[in-house]
Parts: C-alpha cells; sequence; structure tokens
C-alpha cells in the first residue's frame, strides 16, 4: 500500500488523516517537520505522496523537480508526488479546492469588487481564484500593505469578502477583522477557516442575511484532488459532498437545550456514549471550576453572578468540536450565548410535561414553572435548530437527536 500523508510544523488538530481514510486507497500519516528537518524530508522521505501545509508550502515548491501550471501561478504547492523515477512533482490542489467552494455556494463573483483579508499562501490562492471566476476587481488586506485595516472604508463597496487568515480560529473563536455592517452591498462572504463551523465573520453574515461558506469543503474537495494524484485514479465529485455531510455531522457539537429538569444530562451521556462523544454538563463543569455547587453559586451571587459563569463556560467549551453539551434551562436567557452555541453546534430543544420535570437541586425550579416557560419559550424556539419531545424513554430521544445528527 502506498505511504502517503500530511507535512507540517504543528498538526495535532488535523483532519486530514480522517478525510483521506474515507478515500481509502493508501496509508495516511501526520509528518510533523521541524524547520530544520524539512528540506531534507521532502527529499528523502518516506512518502510516496504529501499533503504539504504552512509553514512548507513554498520550500516544497522549490524543491519539487516539476510543477503544475496551478503551482507555478501561486508561487507555492500543496500537494506532492513521488515518481518512480524518484523526482518529484508538485501542484497545487487548494486551487480547485476553493473554486469547487465558491461554485458550491451559489453566489457568483463575476463582475465584482472582492476583498480578500490577508496576504499569505491562502490569500495568493483565493486571489487567483477570483480572477479566474471573473472577479471585477480583487483587493488584498494586509496590516501594513498599501490597503490595510486602518484605511478600510476605502472597499466598504466590496460585495465578496474572504477572510484568508486564521482570525476567528480556534480557540480564539470570538474575532473578526472587520465589522460587516459596514460594507452595505456585500452578497457573500468565504471563510478558509473551518474550526468552528461558523467563525464570527460568518455569524455576523447569517444574522445580516448574506450568503456565507466556511472552509471545509474547500478541504474536502482539495483532498479529493489530491487523492487522485496519491491513488493515480479519477474520484467522482459526488464523493465531496458525500465525504463532506459526514464530517460537517461529526465535527459539530450536539447541544441540548430545555427546561430544567427535562432529562437533558441523562439524554447527553446516552447520546455521547452511542457516538463515542465526549459529554460535557456544563452546570457540573461551572461548580467544578467555581469550587461550590450549583446551589451555592446561586447562595452567594445570585442568578446574575451564576448567569456570568454560565456564559464564560459556554464560551469556553463550545468552541471545541465533536462534543455532546447538556446545558443549563436558563442559558437562552441571554442573548449573547447565542453565538457561543451556534458556531460549532447543532442545537436541539428537549420539551418535556411541566408536570414531569425534576425539581430536587435546582434553585429556580422551586417558583412558578408554567410563568418559567412561557417566559422562555421563544427564547428555546429561537436558539434551537430540531425539537425533540422527551415522553419518559432517555433512550428513545437519545436514537431521535442522534437520527437527526445523522
Amino acid at each position: 500500500m502506498k505511504k502517503c500523508g500530511l507535512l507540517g510544523e504543528k498538526l495535532s488538530h488535523s483532519y486530514s488523516p480522517y478525510i483521506h481514510g474515507m478515500l481509502g486507497k493508501y496509508e495516511y500519516v501526520l509528518f510533523e517537520k521541524s524547520r530544520e528537518d524539512v528540506e531534507e524530508f521532502i527529499k528523502q522521505g518516506d512518502f510516496d505522496g504529501i499533503n504539504v501545509t504552512i509553514p512548507y508550502k513554498k520550500v516544497a515548491f522549490a524543491l519539487c523537480d516539476e510543477v503544475s501550471d496551478e503551482a507555478k501561478r501561486l508561487g507555492n504547492v500543496n500537494t506532492v508526488v513521488r515518481r518512480k523515477d524518484g523526482s518529484l512533482f508538485g501542484t497545487n490542489t487548494d486551487y480547485y479546492g476553493f473554486c469547487y467552494t465558491v461554485k458550491r455556494s451559489g453566489v457568483s463573483v463575476f463582475g465584482k469588487k472582492a476583498i480578500v483579508l490577508g496576504s499569505g499562501g491562502a490569500s495568493s490562492t483565493v486571489c487567483a481564484v477570483l480572477r479566474e471566476l471573473g472577479a471585477k476587481e480583487v483587493t488584498v488586506i494586509s496590516r501594513n500593505g498599501e490597503d490595510n485595516y486602518e484605511n478600510l472604508e476605502k472597499h466598504y463597496d466590496a460585495e465578496i469578502i474572504v477572510n484568508a487568515t486564521p482570525v476567528g480560529m480556534y480557540p480564539k473563536t470570538d474575532s473578526s477583522l472587520i465589522e460587516l455592517e459596514r460594507f452595505g452591498k456585500c452578497v457573500g462572504v468565504f471563510d478558509v477557516i473551518y474550526n468552528p463551523a461558523k467563525t464570527k465573520l460568518l455569524l455576523d453574515a447569517e444574522r445580516l442575511g448574506i450568503a456565507h461558506e466556511n472552509g471545509l469543503a474547500m478541504l474536502v474537495a482539495q483532498a479529493k484532488a489530491s487523492a487522485e494524484y496519491f491513488a493515480g485514479e479519477k474520484i467522482e465529485d459526488s464523493e465531496i459532498e458525500r465525504m463532506l455531510k459526514k464530517l460537517s455531522a461529526d465535527m459539530k457539537n450536539i447541544i441540548l437545550v430545555g427546561m430544567p429538569g427535562s432529562g437533558k444530562s441523562t439524554i447527553g451521556k446516552l447520546i455521547a456514549e452511542e457516538s463515542k462523544r465526549r459529554f460535557v454538563d456544563i452546570d457540573e463543569y461551572i461548580a467544578r471550576k467555581a469550587g461550590i455547587s450549583i446551589p451555592q453559586i446561586f447562595e452567594k451571587s445570585g442568578e446574575e453572578g451564576f448567569r456570568r459563569l454560565e456564559t464564560q463556560a459556554l464560551r469556553e467549551v463550545c468552541r471545541e468540536s465533536s462534543l455532546v453539551i447538556a446545558t443549563g434551562g436558563g442559558c437562552v436567557t441571554r442573548e449573547e450565548n447565542y453565538p457561543a452555541l451556534h458556531q460549532n453546534g447543532t442545537i436541539i430543544w428537549i420539551k418535556r410535561e411541566l408536570s414531569d420535570l425534576a425539581k430536587e437541586g435546582r434553585p429556580l425550579s422551586q417558583g412558578n414553572l408554567n410563568e418559567m416557560y412561557e417566559r422562555r419559550k421563544p427564547m428555546y424556539e429561537w436558539f434551537c435548530d430540531f425539537e425533540v419531545t422527551n415522553e419518559g424513554n432517555a433512550s428513545d430521544v437519545a436514537r431521535k437527536c442522534l437520527d437527526i445528527i445523522k
């Protein structure tokens, strides 16, 4: 079996082995190399084919014996194949990946003004694709260039915006380089980041009703194109959508909201066990960090103090991927919690008859539950992507939630 893999400096969070494992034609491993060792590895390493990620794309380009036309235009490679005679051929499948993403989104860039945030390797690929697809004007925004973040007002008429920087990537998911509201003509936003599924930039686009796409399709499409070089055979484009659907579902958190005592924790543990995910109970997480129980937090700091701790906990936990998360019943009462839950998760509202709700150990459940429910109902409806009713059989509810995700 051929030996292929991913070459980079820091690769612990890479999804490439998972994606190439679905293609199933070769062994695929991670080659984490220092800058001192990378040149020798590319020349003499034990591999038949490699993908190359930052910061080694230009190094690989210089070491290839032959490169494709796409790679020549971009000045870097992300795919290298060792031929039978030992020579190295390099190409750039990121170009195909971003082109596929734009076409998949349904957003036409033809005749439109585009700005690209960032001037690194991903930026050159994005700019080349936008020009190829007929963008009227493509401007790179960098920190120190002629067009920068201090004079961004010159480009508030941009119709297409692409983030080609790491800003907004896990774990710093609250960051964005621009205020999207200022771009009144914008009709399409793209982000090369895929973790989280929705960066702050994409959440802003969603809120403003602007078409948007993250970097996951680009990642999968470029992997498919690389796999054709590694395996030496054509792979149908339909494989991209198959892998994209599975990867998107596997990466997203499953987040349960609902009234206190509706069974979120019990159901969440069953979902986590079945789907082989890690389970996090937000109330337990808060209590562990605070060093005291939830009732004690309420007694010491009141509901407002607890809500502040809850918001911080949601921001910390929900930026991760592939978790099952049971939230506190009142997390929906703070609007600022919505982006934290939504950026990387599918939110399911667990509904249950009020008379069946567990009350023990829940400070706020000792009052008027009907009044609490009527106040929170529109918030649950707004936060959730799906609703599932708990009629007492937690296993049935867990299965319904898993069916939704699948």
